[in-house]
């Protein structure tokens, strides 16, 4: 790359939120400082209240490389940290990593190509999940699967195309600061919630296969659970929000809860009840082995226990959302807001 190419990239900022990422933390900010971009880089880390090694961690990233930096975040909540990493953060482009997310070597200079390419206001990728046992593998599995998660391209892939949201998402900086942040009553989906008021506002959302960030699942299956808990109760809260937003593939999950608690309680009356169970039980067995190509038994065996963690606690999160925290997110809704130019 010559010269004159180096002195037009625009600088980034990487910001992370991060809680409790001794085992990941290092080897994120690694695959952000190793990047294959020519431009000026920092890496603004927003520290959450851990009780592991992470803070330790991260001040010893910082004396290691001046482009790494580390601002607090008292709350432990992910829109406080990101909004708080933007704040302390000073270049024209922005990148959203967590603290277990592994960029591709290219994925900053791609990002950067596809905004002024395409025009977008923020663009992403794929969510690739990749485990480090066989857990962590079956869970991977899952989450790649149209049976675990349906057809949502930032998990299975597809063509390049403009998007509702996206995984993560590398920003434009004037629009960050246009929508003024994350909303911060938004503890999930907040990613959601400001693609949307940046769609409001005539802004491009894109979404390119291009972009791929290895992602490491939870390690356990009440990990796993809580994960997806929070997911469909963030859900619920969503459609809430935005009535528009539902479709079948939200619903299919809690109508599978459902079904499967009516025949397991139908089940003292006839046994016939026991078809949905039996049904679903079957449905995740064959729809594990094509997911499960090439991983080891083990692995192939807890495929489906991850799928049914997955389907029945986010289906679960999704009905018992209350609506008192639906009332207090819409309460703090924040319109679009558009440039200057434009209003």
């Amino acid at each position: 790359m010559n010269a004159a190419t180096h002195h037009v990239l625009p600088a980034v900022s990487v910001i992370m939120p991060v809680l409790d990422e001794e085992r990941h933390l290092r080897n994120s900010v690694r695959h952000i400082l190793e990047q294959d971009y020519a431009g000026e880089l920092e890496v603004v880390i927003a520290l959450g209240p851990s009780t592991d090694r992470t803070d330790e961690i991260a001040a010893e990233l910082v004396r290691e490389d001046p482009r790494v930096h580390t601002v607090p975040n008292p709350t432990g909540r992910t829109p406080a940290a990101l909004n708080a990493a933007i704040k302390a953060s000073r270049h024209p482009v922005v990148v959203r990593v967590d603290g277990h997310g592994m960029l591709s070597a290219d994925y900053i200079k791609t990002a950067v190509r596809l905004l002024e390419e395409t025009g977008a206001a923020n663009v992403g990728g794929i969510m690739h999940a990749e485990g480090e046992n066989d857990w962590e593998r079956a869970v991977a599995a899952a989450m790649t699967s149209k049976i675990g998660v349906g057809n949502a391209a930032f998990h299975t892939g597809g063509a390049a195309a403009p998007a509702d949201t996206v995984y993560l998402g590398v920003f434009r900086r004037e629009v960050l600061e246009q929508q003024g942040g994350y909303n911060e009553e938004f503890i999930r989906a907040q990613d959601w919630e400001l693609n949307y008021r940046i769609r409001e506002a005539g802004g491009l959302i894109w979404f390119s296969p291009e972009l791929r960030v290895s992602y490491r699942p939870r390690p356990s299956v009440r990990a796993l659970a809580k994960q997806y808990k929070d997911y469909g109760r963030w859900r619920r809260v969503v459609t809430r929000y935005h009535q528009g937003s539902v479709n079948l593939r939200y619903l299919a999950a809690p109508a599978a809860v459902v079904a499967i608690a009516a025949g397991v309680v139908g089940a003292a009356v006839t046994p016939l009840a026991l078809v949905v169970p039996g049904g679903y039980l079957a449905a995740i067995a064959l729809g594990s082995l094509p997911a499960g190509k090439g991983l080891s038994a083990a692995a192939r065996l807890q495929i489906p226990v991850a799928l049914a963690t997955m389907h029945m606690s986010w289906g679960f999160g999704f009905l018992t959302s209350p609506r008192s925290l639906a009332r207090r997110v819409i309460a703090s809704r924040r319109p679009a807001v558009r440039a200057a130019a434009d209003a």
